[in-house]
């Protein structure tokens, strides 16, 4: 197994570890794998749910002492319940199929993590105020996960993206718009 030495600097400190590569690759692959399938299972429930909608969330689940509901003297979650619920809707449903989808195939992974960060982060925002906790909830912890997945890159790992990445056709895009990458890993 080939192991390696982090060296860097964070909060101010000089921080140095060894690591495996190999744990790390399946450590990543893993949590990818599972984030995939996580998003995947909450969208396909909703999607094969003829009855399902974003209305009884928004309407209902979401505490009467929630901060948002008084922004600009107006119940931001009756509004989108009520005004934005024929959008909402749809885009739940496929938003969390399509970024498990991509997530477990490797696809377009740093968008993916990205996107289901914010779907995720809007849930957490509607769970205030958290039960048995001031600020973290599992909401909270699959952004950062998510974060993790997309910084490192977990696509390039037994993913679509190292495919797209080092196809042909696709290399002289990337090597004349690098900014491309970003939406793969």
């Amino acid at each position: 197994m080939s192991s390696r030495t982090l060296e860097s600097t964070m909060f101010g400190r000089d921080v140095q570890f060894r690591y495996s590569e190999t744990w790390i690759g399946y450590s990543l692959l893993s949590l990818r794998l599972i984030m995939g399938w996580t998003f995947l299972y909450a969208g396909i429930t909703k999607v094969i749910d003829p009855e399902w909608s974003v209305r009884g969330y928004l309407n209902f689940a979401i505490s009467q002492e929630n901060f948002l509901r008084s922004i600009a003297g107006t119940d931001l979650w009756a509004v989108m319940a009520n005004d934005w619920y024929w959008l909402l809707t749809p885009l739940n449903q496929v938003g969390l199929t399509l970024i498990g989808l991509a997530l477990i195939l490797g696809l377009f992974v740093r968008l993916s993590a990205f996107w289901g960060g914010t779907m995720m982060t809007f849930y957490w925002l509607a769970s205030f105020p958290l039960e048995g906790s001031i600020l973290i909830d599992f909401h909270l912890v699959y952004v950062l996960l998510l974060f993790a997945v997309g910084a490192f890159g977990t696509g390039r790992i037994l993913g679509l993206d190292a495919i797209i990445e080092n196809h042909p056709k696709v290399e002289p895009y990337l090597e004349k718009y690098p900014n491309l990458r970003l939406l793969l890993g």
